[in-house]
């Protein structure tokens, strides 16, 4: 995942000394919001003679008509406007140059993209738009999970209480790239905070219950309908490389894509005899939805092999999601 670095939120320092700092400690991109001021614009041309690093400009604006020469003048590698602040009738010229982008705060839904699909990237404001040192919002996990879903082929990136453990989990949930303002500008130093934002130890601030897909987005079948045929339905209508498994509601197991294969090469002679519960994995590891992420990593690091699923359970027993970790490589947790 991409960190941007939002310009503005260095109150101490001259905008260029920002600027070596971040370029020095090898941010991804330069965050420039432009909160309807046209003078950000020799801002940025100021930045294009300091270093090259991408930008990252985010526009709120009620008449963006009036920074399409400014964009053609000085361009940018990534545009985002604000959603809420648009006329209904905006357009982006087609001249315009750099990755595309739609902002949305956290009340408006993902749906309204449909009308911009075929921009580049999602761009969901967890926090107020323009104001630095907010908390994440945790309905963006679920937003997030929705857009991914839709618009499997798009970006998205995530501005506003982006900390180390958040940044942990946008990382496994796929984001692009995060926004990071006042976290990399109150640490000790900007060093110490992208530490942070890639660190494998977490201060768990989140449950699982947050960020987990939720049990209603996960393919489920129950004991009495298994057979060859619902288990490759069901691991390929549901997209996700797993099946939970229970009997009337209580928690068996889970039969994931590894499961499969296995149990198939080791029937290859007796398909037809072969019995679907030998697929079943009775013994997952599995986690409580109350537990933090960092009692998730400490778990996860327990093991030799990659854990690719994480069933998670309350306190009956009972499915009630799955973590996935398809986004994240075993070494970086």
């Amino acid at each position: 995942m991409k960190i941007s670095g939002s310009i503005y939120s260095d109150k101490n320092r001259p905008l260029k000394e920002t600027i070596e700092d971040l370029e020095a400690h090898q941010v991804d991109l330069l965050h420039v919001d432009c909160n309807d001021d046209p003078a950000v614009f020799e801002d940025i041309a100021n930045i294009r003679g300091w270093c090259k690093l991408p930008i990252d400009l985010h526009i709120i604006t009620e008449t963006p008509e009036k920074y399409f020469d400014l964009l053609r003048k000085y361009p940018v590698e990534y545009v985002t406007f604000q959603y809420e602040q648009l006329p209904n009738d905006f357009k982006m010229p087609a001249d315009i140059t750099g990755q595309k982008g739609l902002a949305i705060i956290t009340p408006t839904d993902t749906s309204v993209f449909d009308e911009f699909s075929d921009f580049d990237f999602i761009l969901m404001m967890a926090t107020i738009p323009g104001q630095s040192g907010g908390v994440f919002d945790p309905v963006n996990f679920k937003k997030i999970r929705n857009f991914k879903k839709k618009y499997p082929q798009k970006n998205v990136h995530v501005d506003g209480g982006v900390n180390g453990e958040v940044s942990f989990i946008l990382r496994n949930m796929g984001v692009h790239t995060s926004v990071s303002g006042s976290f990399l500008f109150k640490a000790a130093s900007i060093g110490h905070a992208l530490m942070d934002l890639t660190k494998r130890e977490i201060q768990s601030t989140f449950k699982v219950k947050d960020f987990m897909i939720p049990r209603e987005e996960c393919p489920i079948i129950d004991l009495k309908d298994l057979n060859l045929e619902n288990i490759l339905s069901g691991i390929t209508d549901g997209k996700l490389g797993f099946l939970l498994v229970e009997d009337n509601h209580n928690f068996q197991g889970i039969i994931s894509n590894a499961e499969l294969r296995k149990t198939l090469l080791d029937n290859l002679s007796d398909i037809h005899g072969m019995d679907a519960q030998e697929m079943i994995n009775r013994k997952p590891i599995t986690i409580l939805d109350t537990d933090g992420v960092d009692t998730m990593l400490h778990m996860v690091r327990q093991y030799s092999f990659p854990v690719t699923y994480l069933p998670v359970l309350n306190d009956k027993g009972n499915a009630v999601g799955i973590v996935t970790f398809v986004n994240l490589i075993k070494g970086e947790i």
